[in-house]
């Protein structure tokens, strides 16, 4: 046996990455700003299935007012529909705040701050969070 082949029997070996979707989602070796892309990519997709959404509720307007009254009465205000709006509300601000790190990092102007910008940040949306849902409780949606 030669002395490569015994080394290379000793070290463990190492578990192939993931290619493709599944590397969007691989959580082997990821470090904090590795979660923020993985999140940022996740809300942007969450962002581009709500404006597809958006477009096919707003074409509920050409069709005339009652049918926009009973989509409003029947949809909108059911508090199911209130919980997603929270839940859009809280992909906007990651992947907005998220972004304007990215922005940052990408100028090179915070590129030794990272983690603590992302904090910030978080902190940031986290108060948005609750000043959003403050305002969609006391005005009812």
């Amino acid at each position: 046996m030669t002395e490569r082949a015994a080394t290379t029997d000793r070290t463990p070996a190492r578990p192939a990455r993931r290619r493709g979707i599944m590397a969007w989602v691989d959580v082997r070796g990821r470090r904090l700003g590795g979660w923020a892309f993985i999140l940022n990519r996740v809300t942007g997709l969450g962002v581009l299935f709500y404006l597809y959404l958006h477009l096919v509720i707003l074409s509920q307007l050409a069709v005339g007012p009652s049918a926009w009254d009973s989509l409003l009465k029947n949809w909108f205000l059911n508090p199911v529909f209130l919980v997603m709006d929270v839940v859009l509300l809280a992909g906007l601000l990651i992947h907005g705040l998220n972004g304007i790190r990215l922005t940052l990092v990408g100028f090179g102007l915070v590129v030794d701050r990272q983690r603590a910008m992302l904090l910030a940040l978080g902190t940031i949306g986290a108060i948005m969070l609750v000043i959003g849902v403050l305002m969609f409780i006391s005005h009812g949606g």
